[in-house]
């Protein structure tokens, strides 16, 4: 099991610039976007930066939704700057950036694809020493703060990939809840959603033990190793919170404590699929993400195209799971208990289509567009949904069900409209 420090409470934010004192830091980058620099989440860290006359330069060029070009900017200014220290904050983007500018500012001479996941790139793992990163999530989704994984669209392929090693996890995350209120509704549910299916797709995950065969050395060993028993805790136990508390937190943006323990869950759900991993819905979501035409999401202040990426992973999750449950059904069934569905006349092979109806009726209350089809996608964009799922070898093989091109095709066609 690898998981960042984590540090939680209101107003903890202000430690910050004392943390990179001990740290001794003398050059720090701060990483964040447009949007966040002018919000109270940036000031409070900038405030704790001056208090304590930490040295820093600010980067705010994150992109929401990062591609390879994003990435390849951020990581020359950390390159031309020589820091000593990174601090990111913001959604799962700014995290994931500022992962990548650290790992590649540590590692000068290696090519871009070197670390990105096979196949797209050549997966080599990461053997250089990273410098400390604190990450400060403003967001209830990602767990970027505790997972040693960074996601970007690699816009040659029209494909989102990502980088995965336990190296690049962050030092220290500081989850302030105080930071989610500055987040607009939609930004709420979409990566609320995310949250969702990183406790459903770790828990119904392939089990850790019926996977092989074993690295023949340790480095080897993927960050995503399957269900396993301590996962399996944290994925529960995020779940019940969002079951209890994501309606409330969308709803009313003063719930302090609806989105206080939203926040925590990202954490705890980021611990669970951190070492566990994701599987089908999260491979169909990056060519869902990666293809996207002209869907602009409401609430989201951008000047591109975009799905956020909790949408374009809960959107399939009916099909997905009602797929999956043949392997493992009581674990669906125990899922579709905890969103709310009475089981107790539940027959275990209806597991699947009993879960993917509490889904459907989860995602309907909370106004979420109805499937694909809502977002831009016809059965004539189906092949090429495929085709980027077919790389994304790294999360579709911890599938408890392998699947055909045929079956992601019918995946694909279930989820164009849910309703």
């Amino acid at each position: 099991m690898a998981i960042s420090n984590i540090r939680y409470g209101e107003g903890v934010t202000k430690e910050i610039g004392m943390d990179l004192q001990n740290l001794g830091a003398r050059r720090v980058c701060l990483m964040t976007d447009k949007n966040l620099s002018q919000l109270p989440p940036v000031n409070a860290v900038l405030n704790s930066l001056a208090k304590y006359g930490i040295n820093f330069q600010m980067y705010d060029n994150v992109r929401v939704e990062p591609t390879d070009q994003s990435f390849l900017d951020a990581i020359e200014f950390a390159k031309k700057g020589e820091f000593d220290a990174y601090v990111a904050v913001g959604g799962g983007s700014a995290i994931d950036t500022c992962k990548a500018a650290n790992l590649y500012a540590s590692s000068p001479t290696s090519d871009f694809l070197d670390y990105v996941n096979a196949p797209i790139g050549k997966g080599k793992p990461v053997t250089v020493p990273l410098k400390p990163l604190i990450a400060v999530p403003t967001t209830a989704g990602t767990g970027s703060e505790t997972t040693g994984v960074a996601i970007f669209d690699f816009k040659e392929l029209k494909v989102k990939t990502g980088i995965a090693s336990r190296a690049i996890k962050p030092t220290l995350g500081i989850v302030d809840p105080l930071h989610t209120l500055s987040m607009p509704e939609r930004i709420v549910a979409n990566s609320g959603f995310d949250v969702l299916c990183h406790a459903l797709e770790s828990y119904t995950a392939l089990p850790y033990n019926m996977r092989g065969p074993c690295p023949s050395n340790p480095i080897n060993r993927p960050a995503y190793q399957g269900s396993n028993p301590i996962s399996d805790v944290w994925a529960l136990h995020a779940l019940r919170i969002v079951a209890k508390y994501l309606k409330r937190a969308i709803r009313n943006p003063d719930d302090l404590e609806a989105r206080a323990h939203m926040h925590l869950a990202s954490a705890f759900a980021g611990i669970g699929f951190g070492n566990a991993g994701v599987h089908l819905c999260h491979g169909m979501s990056y060519p869902i993400s990666g293809l996207v035409k002209t869907y602009k999401p409401k609430d989201y202040n951008v000047d591109h195209s975009l799905v956020p990426h909790g949408l374009s992973v809960v959107l399939t999750s009916p099909a997905v799971f009602a797929f999956t449950a043949q392997i493992l059904p009581e674990r669906h069934l125990e899922a579709a208990e905890i969103l709310g569905a009475d089981i107790r006349a539940a027959r275990i092979k209806d597991a699947g289509f009993i879960l993917a109806d509490t889904l459907r009726k989860f995602l309907f209350d909370l106004n979420v567009d109805d499937g694909l089809a809502a977002i831009g996608y016809s059965k004539a964009d189906i092949p090429a949904l495929v085709k980027g799922t077919l790389p994304q070898e790294r999360v579709t093989k911890l599938s408890p069900r392998p699947q055909t091109e045929e079956d992601l095709s019918a995946l694909f066609e279930a989820s164009m409209k849910l309703y």
